[in-house]
C-alpha cells in the first residue's frame, strides 16, 4: 500500500469540482504543509481506497490516512480541519454530534456532488508550488 511517511494523505475525487475546491482550501490553510493528496483516479488513490475497503470504482467517501489509521466521511473532514491547529481546533466540537447524524449528511452531499457542484472531464492539477504534495 502506498504511503507518505510522516504526512497524512487525503484521497479525493479529482474530477469533482467541490472536492477540488476542498483541496485548494486545505492548501491555503495548511500552513505547515502537512497534508499530501492523491486523486481517487490515480494509482495511489485507487490503492489506498482498495486497501481500506472502499470501492475505487464507486468512490462516495473521502479517505484520510495517517500513521497507520484511517478516517472517512465527516470524521476525515473534522480531522483535517482540527489538524490545521490554532483556532481550527474549535471544529472538534463537531465530534459531539453522533456519526449517525453527521455521516448521512456527508453521504447525501457525496451522492449529489456532481449534480450540485459539477464535474470536470480531467483531474484538477495543482500549481507548480504545490505539485510535490500530490502523489501519483
Amino acid at each position: 500500500m502506498p504511503t507518505d511517511p510522516g504526512h497524512p494523505i487525503l484521497v479525493f475525487d479529482g474530477v469533482c469540482l467541490l472536492c477540488s475546491r476542498w483541496v485548494r482550501f486545505i492548501l491555503r490553510h495548511d500552513r505547515a504543509g502537512r497534508y499530501r493528496f492523491a486523486a481517487m483516479q490515480s494509482e495511489t488513490g485507487r490503492a489506498l481506497l482498495d486497501a481500506h475497503g472502499l470501492d475505487p470504482d464507486d468512490p462516495n467517501s473521502l479517505l484520510l490516512c495517517e500513521a497507520g489509521a484511517h478516517w472517512t466521511d465527516s470524521d476525515a473532514i473534522v480531522r483535517v480541519l482540527t489538524g490545521f491547529g490554532g483556532a481550527w481546533h474549535a471544529f472538534a466540537v463537531l465530534r459531539l454530534l453522533p456519526r449517525r447524524l453527521r455521516d448521512p449528511a456527508y453521504r447525501m452531499l457525496a451522492r449529489h456532488r456532481y449534480r450540485w457542484f459539477g464535474r470536470s472531464q480531467t483531474c484538477w492539477l495543482p500549481s507548480p508550488e504545490h505539485a510535490e504534495r500530490f502523489l501519483p
